[in-house]
């Protein structure tokens, strides 16, 4: 007659001391508690069953006693190789079809079906701007009503890479999660990650291989920028196998960094705020290709394979934290899917507010067009700063590269240069809201 609701079992180690109160805060969440048995100095596992010991084991047995498991993983480095952009490319039409990608395009028409207010809550919703309509980095909670104290919840994903090189897949969805919840205002010296690997049959020493090199990357980083897992859930053997082909998911791992925030008034959103404001673009591009959004929607293969510094990353991430606690920043965009072309389409859609981007050349010297625009080099941000604070967000970013790369406009329109230039990318807000909003009820057929 009712809904059940089941969640897996957590085990806690909790001082008997402390044991009442936490059993107080599981009965006001109408979560079950029960003690199961405690710690005892004999080396020995010992099970109860209504009284009676059933079990006996002795723990030297438990931990060194199994045979280990031995199995066979292969890996081989990649190879990068040249990825040549279409020639005489239309970089708008280009723009509004990145757009239009279901990976990139608007979820609104999935979002506004659950409850994203979490009790009054909400700081910064998954949708934001002007009327609620762009791409919010992450959502901002502050869980206690009368207390500024927040947390920050964003996500990372690189699918396309996993089988280029996996290493590089966990380092990028590692880095952009990151990204995500910095963006916001979360403090990078206090973010938790939680990893979701979903593979094919590791039982095939490729499929192994490329899990293995993974979970390298999983540590590397978490090490490096001190940022503990604290959770994670693995679904393996993920494919068909009939008489006549295999069918195997790609190797993909989903990243969610928890993040907090001592100031929920300090949170920051994506959307542009005002005409005639600074636009800089803070981190390193250098054009990467390899299993891009750019690549998929032109069948390319090929490009630079994006490599996260983390050294850089990590000072970059603190850095413009500061700039954000600091009320330097007025909007704050991460780099992801798309590059630098669909990140200023969105928050100038957002906002309601145009944009010109014309010194991209100086933020990547020696890169063609479709790289400037369309890379997606990892750990950079679009960020909007008054004029009469651009200084000082230049001397707070000083160390990490960071460019003037244009302003924004009251006219209704993004406009991108090239290499030369040259205006490579000019399209209305319109169109770019047409193709960003529009993409999913096309798809689902309701529009």
């Amino acid at each position: 007659t009712g809904v059940q609701t089941c969640a897996l079992p957590i085990l806690l180690a909790v001082p008997p001391e402390h044991w009442e109160a936490l059993r107080a805060e599981c009965v006001a969440e109408g979560v079950e508690a029960t003690v199961l048995g405690t710690f005892e100095a004999t080396g020995l596992l010992r099970l109860f069953w209504h009284g009676r010991q059933v079990a006996e084991l002795d723990m030297a047995f438990l931990h060194d006693g199994r045979p280990p498991v031995t199995r066979k993983a292969t890996w081989s480095d990649p190879v990068e190789t040249p990825l040549a952009p279409p020639a005489g490319e239309d970089c708008s039409a280009t723009l509004l079809k990145l757009l239009s990608m279901p990976d990139i395009a608007s979820k609104e028409w999935v979002v506004r079906q659950y409850d994203h207010e979490v009790q009054g809550g909400s700081v910064i919703k998954p949708m934001v701007g002007l009327h609620e309509t762009g791409p919010s980095d992450a959502a901002v909670i502050a869980p206690v009503p009368g207390k500024w104290k927040a947390f920050a919840v964003g996500c990372g994903i690189h699918t396309r890479l996993g089988r280029i090189d996996p290493y590089a897949m966990a380092s990028c969805a590692i880095d952009e999660a990151v990204r995500n919840v910095v963006a916001v205002g979360a403090d990078p010296a206090k973010i938790a990650l939680l990893d979701n690997f979903c593979w094919a049959d590791t039982d095939r020493p490729e499929e192994l291989g490329l899990l293995v090199r993974c979970a390298e990357a999983c540590h590397d980083l978490a090490v490096e920028w001190m940022m503990p897992f604290i959770s994670g859930k693995d679904s393996l053997k993920n494919e068909y196998k009939g008489k006549d082909r295999r069918i195997a998911i790609p190797p993909t791992l989903l990243i969610s960094a928890l993040g907090q925030l001592a100031d929920a008034r300090q949170a920051i959103s994506m959307d542009f705020k005002s005409a005639g404001h600074h636009i800089y673009l803070v981190g390193s591009s250098d054009g990467a290709f390899a299993g891009s959004a750019y690549a998929a929607i032109h069948g390319l293969s090929g490009g630079r394979i994006p490599k996260v510094n983390p050294l850089a990353a990590k000072l970059l991430f603190a850095r413009l934290h500061k700039a954000i606690a600091t009320d330097l920043c007025k909007a704050v965009h991460d780099l992801a899917e798309g590059g630098v072309a669909v990140a200023a389409a969105e928050m100038a859609l957002a906002g309601g507010i145009g944009c010109d981007l014309s010194h991209m050349a100086q933020a990547g010297s020696g890169l063609n067009n479709a790289e400037l625009l369309f890379g997606e080099s990892p750990t950079r941000f679009l960020v909007e700063v008054a004029p009469e604070k651009a200084e000082a967000f230049e001397n707070a970013m000083a160390g990490s590269p960071c460019h003037r790369v244009g302003g924004t406009v009251r006219d209704q329109r993004v406009r991108i240069a090239g290499a030369d230039g040259a205006w490579a990318v000019w399209a209305t807000l319109a169109d770019i809201t047409k193709a960003f909003r529009g993409a999913l009820p096309r798809l689902l057929g309701e529009s």
